[in-house]
């Protein structure tokens, strides 16, 4: 099998004539240029780390997150044998496989002091940092070129076994003054076997999370549902369906909520104080006096259509604030926790850290 070869050729008229690559420095610039834009390599990735140290005292080239979040080595080829890089890729790859998210956290950190990984993420990708990292693994040998003993491994590895190991190549080229990159992958790319994981790698990779504090989504609706409401009165709610409004019953007495309303920012964190019910059937505490909820002066209306079943009725989980403010005052920054779910377990401490510190809570 011959190695994989890229030509380039400038078209004069009805004549070809073939540019010849130079690949005097290249390698030695593709770390560069890579970690300047990783989508080079064909897809949007965040780098996370260079020159990373390993347990074992090896160096990875870059370490980059793609939009699920799973972790990309990369490895420049450079002198190696062909023995040596694979062996080298599928090395990283399995402690790479070990690190847990506070590792990956931790690499971020050093690579850039300061800056919050998940604020990168979301500039990055316009996605909130999922709940699991590195859950998966992709390997990535960077070359100029490489011989026929290890296109032949590679190929072993990845399209006999699945293992989601390939080669990106880079050719240099010069006409005219001008400079270009040439891309090709070893093994088709878009039919790339997905990254693979660990088993019982999981939990390390999740956020941990703490036992007690809980995300909930507070949507608004132009006329209906209103958080000036539950500001006032004490109260969270969804309904309009089965979906916006069970996972509300999941919330146990004495959980602590984080409340936010989507695309405006977090309102309020408070205890819950009463199980879910039905809005109807809600009773809030209102200068010492237990009163029905939907007895009081609203700003909102809280009915939906079908609403005589409760899956279609709007659901309501009182709460005694610890501190809220009003819609006008939400924080937000970049990055933070976000879901569609009503309520949901809150594991992202970038969000927890940022919400206690901007409401003063550990004061």
């Amino acid at each position: 099998m011959m190695p994989v070869e890229m030509g380039l050729w400038r078209a004069e008229g009805d004549k070809l004539n073939r540019i010849v690559p130079t690949a005097i420095g290249l390698e030695s610039e593709l770390e560069g240029y890579i970690e300047s834009d990783p989508s080079m390599l064909g897809e949007v990735l965040l780098v996370i780390g260079r020159q990373v140290p390993t347990a074992f005292g090896g160096f990875i080239d870059l370490l980059a997150l793609d939009e699920t979040a799973a972790v990309h080595v990369i490895e420049l080829k450079r002198d190696k044998t062909p023995r040596d890089v694979t062996a080298q890729a599928l090395d990283y790859g399995s402690w790479v496989a070990g690190l847990g998210r506070a590792d990956v956290h931790a690499i971020f950190e050093a690579y850039k002091p300061g800056v919050a990984l998940e604020e990168a993420f979301a500039e990055c990708f316009n996605e909130t940092l999922p709940e699991e990292v590195n859950s998966s693994q992709t390997l990535t040998i960077v070359a100029a070129k490489v011989d026929a003993a290890t296109e032949r491994i590679v190929r072993f590895l990845n399209e006999g076994f699945a293992v989601p190991i390939n080669v990106i190549f880079f050719r240099h080229f010069e006409d005219n003054g001008a400079k270009y990159l040439a891309r090709t992958w070893l093994v088709e790319h878009e039919g790339q076997q997905a990254g693979t994981s660990v088993p019982g790698h999981q939990t390390k990779t999740r956020e941990p999370w703490n036992g007690s504090d809980w995300y909930v989504s507070f949507g608004e609706d132009s006329g209906g549902r209103q958080w000036a409401d539950g500001l006032r009165y004490g109260f969270i709610s969804g309904g309009g369906g089965k979906w916006f409004s069970q996972t509300l019953k999941n919330l146990p007495i004495g959980a602590r909520v984080f409340v936010h309303i989507p695309k405006t920012g977090y309102v309020g964190v408070g205890t819950v104080i009463g199980e879910a019910q039905r809005f109807d059937q809600t009773m809030v505490d209102v200068g010492g006096v237990a009163t029905l909820l939907h007895t009081l002066p609203l700003e909102g209306t809280y009915r939906h259509e079908g609403d005589v079943a409760d899956e279609k009725a709007e659901w309501a989980v009182p709460i005694a604030w610890t501190h809220a403010v009003s819609r006008a005052e939400a924080i937000w920054r970049n990055g933070m926790f976000a879901n569609q779910n009503t309520a949901a377990k809150l594991r992202q401490k970038f969000t927890i850290e940022q919400v206690t510190e901007a409401f003063g809570l550990d004061n």
